[in-house]
Order: C-alpha cells, then sequence, then structure tokens
C-alpha cells in the first residue's frame, strides 16, 4: 500500500486493536509492550506466534512476554536506543484511560494518569517519526487539584488549570514533537459502533510544524476506505450481528453446543455457527476469508427472570439511547449505565463492563465475539483468558470483556495508519525536493 514499509512499536498495547489495524494499513511491527498477562496472550496469539501477514518482527534481546513500561525502561533502555532509536517510524499507544473516562468513577490520583511520563521517555529513547496516542476526551479535562500549575505571567490568574493532556503536549514539545488532537467518532469509518475517542499526532519539529495535516489526510483515508471496503457512512448493529444471533429470521432457534473453551466454566453454551447463504458486506469484511469456528462465542447464562426483565426492556423502552432513571427504577435496575441497543444504528460505546449494553432483539447481553464484531475485530482473532472478573480482581486483570473494550478498534487503526504514512511520504518528497533544490548548478546570466 505505502511506497516506504514504515516501522511501528506499540506501547501500552492491550490485545491489539492498534497494532492490527496500523499493520492492515501496511506498516511492519517490531515489538509491543503490554503489562497484563491476559491481553498479551491474545496479543501474542494473533500478533507474535500467528503465521500471518501481520505477525511482528520481534527483536532477539526482548523477552516476548507481558512487560509493563517500568520494567522494559530500567532493564532495556540500552537496547532501544543502541538497537532501535531511528528505526522506529510510529510510536503508538494509549496510555491507561480509567483515571479519564467518563464512563465510570474518574480518579484524579490514579497512577495510571501518569504512565504518560514513561511513554515520553520512550519516545526520548527512540525517537520515532511519528507518535500516536489513542485516549478517551475525559483525557482533556483538567482534574480538581494535582493540574493546577503557577502562571508566571504578570496580571494572569495566579492559577490555571492544566489537563494531562496538556502536560504530555508539553513534554512532548520539549521532547521535539509538534502535536496535534482531535475528537474521532468511530461508527464514521464504517464501524458499528459510537465511539468517541482524542486521538493525538505527534510528528518530529524538524519534519514537519503542521502536524494537524495528518487529520487532513484522515479524512482522505477515511473516504477511501468506506469505498474500498463497499461499507456506508453508518453501519447498524444489526447489519454487524445478524448472522451471530441465535434465532433465524423465522424466529426458529439456531443450533447451541457447549462451550468447549478451556477458559469457560461448565454449563455454558455457544451458537453453532453456520455461514448464512448470504452476508452483509460488513459481515463479509469481518470473515475476512476465514472459513474456522470463532472463539469467546459464549452464551451468558441468564435466570429466567432475569431475560423476561430484558424482553420487556426491549420491548418497552427507547432503544439506542440508555435508561433513564424512571424506567431504572420501573424495572427495579440499580446499575446506572444500561442501554437497550437499537439494531438499526451504530451500537453505543462497547464497554469493559458486559452488562452495559442488551441486545438489540435478544434477551440477553453480547457475547465478547459479538463486541469483536463491534469493535472490527475480524473473526479469525482469537481472544485468551477469562471471560469475566469481579470484586477487587477488576483493577488487577483484563479478561476478554475487558480486552475488547479497551481495544483502538481496528479499523479505525488501519485508516490513522494509512493517513500517517501519507504524511510521512509527503514530509520525504518535500524534502528530497528541497535537497534537490540546493544542489542545482547556479547558471549565470547571458
Amino acid at each position: 500500500m505505502n511506497q516506504k514499509l514504515y516501522t511501528f512499536a506499540d506501547l501500552f498495547a492491550g490485545c491489539g486493536g492498534l497494532s492490527l489495524g496500523l499493520s492492515q494499513a501496511g506498516l511492519k511491527g517490531i515489538f509491543a509492550i503490554e503489562r497484563d498477562s491476559m491481553a498479551f496472550k491474545t496479543f501474542s496469539s494473533n500478533l507474535i506466534e500467528r503465521h500471518s501477514r501481520y505477525k511482528l518482527d520481534w527483536p532477539e534481546w526482548l523477552e516476548k512476554t507481558h512487560w509493563d513500561i517500568e520494567t522494559l525502561l530500567a532493564i532495556h533502555k540500552r537496547n532501544l536506543v543502541e538497537n532501535l532509536r531511528g528505526k522506529i517510524d510510529v510510536l503508538a499507544g494509549g496510555p491507561p484511560c480509567q483515571g479519564f473516562s467518563f464512563a465510570g468513577r474518574r480518579i484524579e490520583d490514579d497512577p495510571r494518569n501518569l504512565m504518560f511520563e514513561k511513554y515520553v521517555e520512550v519516545v526520548e529513547a527512540l525517537q520515532p517519526k511519528c507518535v500516536i496516542i489513542e485516549n478517551v476526551p475525559g483525557m482533556q479535562v483538567a482534574h480538581l487539584r494535582s493540574n493546577v500549575v503557577e502562571m508566571p505571567v504578570s496580571g494572569a490568574p495566579k492559577t490555571k488549570r492544566k489537563s494531562y493532556f496538556d502536560k504530555l503536549v508539553d513534554s512532548l514539545a520539549i521532547a521535539g514533537y509538534c502535536v496535534r488532537a482531535e475528537r474521532i467518532d468511530s461508527s464514521r469509518f464504517g464501524i458499528p459502533q459510537k465511539r468517541s475517542r482524542l486521538i493525538a499526532i505527534g510528528v518530529r519539529r524538524e519534519l514537519t510544524d503542521n502536524p494537524g495535516r495528518v487529520f487532513e489526510l484522515l479524512e482522505i483515508a477515511r473516504s477511501e476506505q468506506l469505498r474500498l471496503f463497499g461499507l456506508s457512512e453508518q453501519v447498524s448493529a444489526r447489519n454487524a450481528l445478524s448472522d451471530l444471533e441465535t434465532n433465524d429470521h423465522n424466529g426458529a432457534n439456531r443450533e447451541r453446543i457447549n462451550c468447549s473453551d478451556p477458559d469457560s466454566g461448565p454449563g455454558f453454551q455457544e451458537l453453532r455457527y453456520v455461514r448464512p447463504s448470504k452476508l452483509t458486506r460488513y459481515q463479509d469484511l469481518m470473515r475476512d476469508g476465514y472459513d474456522g469456528a470463532m472463539n469467546s462465542m459464549r452464551l451468558a447464562r441468564h435466570r429466567e427472570h432475569v431475560e423476561k426483565r430484558f424482553a420487556l426492556i426491549i420491548k418497552e423502552c427507547a432503544q439506542g439511547v440508555r435508561m433513564n432513571d424512571k424506567d431504572r427504577s420501573r424495572y427495579g435496575l440499580k446499575k446506572h449505565r444500561i442501554y437497550p441497543m437499537d439494531g438499526n444504528k451504530p451500537a453505543p460505546t462497547v464497554t469493559t463492563l458486559p452488562d452495559d449494553i442488551l441486545h438489540y432483539s435478544e434477551p440477553r447481553i453480547l457475547t465478547v465475539r459479538e463486541s469483536a464484531r463491534l469493535q472490527s475485530f475480524p473473526d479469525w482473532f482469537k481472544f485468551e483468558g477469562k471471560f469475566t472478573t469481579g470484586g477487587h480482581r477488576r483493577a488487577k486483570e483484563c479478561p476478554r470483556y475487558t480486552q475488547v473494550g479497551n481495544a483502538v478498534p481496528p479499523l479505525l487503526g488501519r485508516a490513522i495508519g494509512v493517513a500517517v504514512c501519507k504524511l510521512l511520504e509527503e514530509v520525504a518528497g518535500a524534502r528530497s525536493l528541497a535537497a534537490s533544490a540546493r544542489t542545482l548548478p547556479v547558471v549565470a546570466s547571458a
């Protein structure tokens, strides 16, 4: 796709959504860092162990295991500088967003909020041409105490709130990068989900002082991607998931089998997938030529009274929007974030909690595979580890639902990768023309 094979590394890689998208855009992955063992197992299964066109070209000196970024820097900073400095074109990765997210309780003092400092340290070690950071829009919002900084300018207020994003931009500026950020809605890229994220892209100052150009190129890449894959501007949830429904179009039950996934407990069932005679364009794209069985198809075991309640909610409540206080009270629900999905529109944001979204026509929550479809993971992508976790383990473990909810949608990552490559090509072309102009002989006038 690209004239030059650009390389990337991924920090805070999660299960691999952004790495997969960048690989689909034609970039070559070198390595990725992810601290959670379950998320890294998923990443490794698909992008390290799997013999595919997207397999990363892993350095021999870096163990293929889960790493936290502090340990990476403590053990391998010298290797990063001596072996990879100047060889990584794009450094990607979104620092953990839990402390910024509006979906849950914002945690001002969450230590994960400061992981961007380690990110910047790796940037300084590798000195890539470009950096990509994905996070929730809340990263731009100033927290209450720790971000209040003194303003030395005479006549200005003594204090001004600074968001962690402001601090990140300041740190990258010191490291030599110009940064531009925009809020991006994934549903505009052929992804069947309304998902707003902050995308920040920084480019080395000596290459360009106009990083905003990449978002112009991203809009072009978006249009080209929709045209290439034959996708409409808005892909609906039903368009994405109808072949995974447990009932056929006549209302008859499709065959269920016992779930044989080794990470699933006993007593669960899953849908035995039979490819329909006709798939939607999006479903065909997600099949990606794959004829094998999908993993993570396990269906929830809802009690009978829960199924009846879900059926009434789907029938009686507004779909596509969060249940209001009156409806939640009517059904005895204490949970604040519940979305009955509208099958004719893109799904609401897929989160890390499986019971945030109800299926548009069936009285149940979504499977991991259905959530992955809404995120644009292809059907061959295999998820590893527990399906769910709870209690105190929720902040320490990253089971499958969490992996999917935290991921960058691959199709968004692909468009970003295409835009970044086009920017680097433009920059290289401009520099080449400038160099040629400087070497042209001076012709004396007659």
